[in-house]
């Protein structure tokens, strides 16, 4: 799934591509993806591309009305196996309703234009046609930014000791902190050398530092690898900077940049999996399948 590194560099590649081109074509290719219906996806026909941004790990393209009328904003959740495939040149192959992978198709008036395509059969890829993102509920519910100003160690710390759960659950939750999700929430807790089953009330003031140290160091490092790659190669880019996650039984590169001679270990659940270093994160203990044993901390 994209997070919020690979979001923010697809909303900057749109927006270095898209601001002040006119939409000319919106096509809907899978229906389930559309989750709104008014205003319909052709009232962005004929409007001007203003801004690009980004909201969590969802995209916003906003057009604007014609004569300062009310904007549009196009915001779109990539979920688990969505993503957005720029075209130099639109193809002119017509768009077929549920006949492959693709969900949504715009065209600009210049020919240009990108598809957003969803792989598998899980189809979880949400587009919303709104007058404003906060219309969204998933965006209007969204956490604190990690990257911004309101993030401080104090905020982290109200949120730890907020209610009791495992710090990897928390830093998954978007109603907490935006734009985290399976993959960089494995890669702070290595950085910060911690359990993912740890209990959030279980943190001190310098554990605490240390986490907020973790995530804003591990997304600032993940944004600029990010910034400014064409969107087809983001993906690679992403799984050749993990240190630990989806790195099951290779070395771990240590938390530091060091190797430390452990390798990377992984605990799988039913649709999911968490991978962690035993020697960086739990004292040189495994954890134990949660599904059988008591865990580890």
């Amino acid at each position: 799934m994209p997070e919020l590194p690979e979001v923010a560099a697809l909303a900057l590649f749109l927006r270095e591509r898209t601001v002040g081109r006119v939409v000319t074509r919106v096509d809907v290719a899978e229906i389930s993806a559309l989750k709104t219906f008014s205003p319909p996806p052709t009232e962005l026909v004929g409007r001007r591309v203003t801004d690009v941004c980004r909201h969590g790990k969802w995209i916003d393209l906003i057009a604007a009305g014609e004569q300062d009328g009310e904007p549009l904003h196009l915001v779109v959740h990539l979920a688990r196996a969505g993503w957005l495939r720029w075209h130099d040149r639109v193809p002119d192959t017509p768009v077929r309703l549920g006949r492959s992978p693709l969900a949504l198709r715009v065209r600009f008036d210049d020919g240009s234009g990108f598809s957003l395509t969803e792989a598998g059969t899980r189809r979880r890829l949400a587009v919303h046609v709104v007058t404003d993102p906060q219309q969204v509920t998933a965006i209007a519910t969204l956490g604190v930014e990690p990257l911004s100003d309101a993030f401080t160690v104090e905020r982290l710390g109200e949120l730890l000791a907020a209610r009791r759960q495992q710090v990897k659950g928390l830093l998954r939750d978007q109603g907490t902190i935006a734009g985290i999700g399976n993959a960089y929430s494995d890669e702070i807790l290595h950085a910060a050398r911690l359990s993912p089953f740890t209990p959030t009330t279980s943190f001190d003031p310098a554990r605490t530092a240390e986490l907020h140290r973790a995530i804003v160091g591990v997304l600032r490092d993940a944004v600029e690898a990010a910034a400014g790659r064409p969107a087809d190669e983001l993906k690679d880019a992403k799984r050749r900077n993990l240190r630990v996650h989806g790195r099951t039984g290779l070395p771990c590169p240590g938390w530091d940049g060091t190797p430390c001679g452990d390798i990377v270990h992984e605990v799988a659940f039913a649709d999911s999996s968490l991978q962690y270093c035993p020697t960086c994160q739990t004292g040189g203990h495994p954890l134990a399948d949660r599904r059988r044993s008591r865990l580890l901390r």
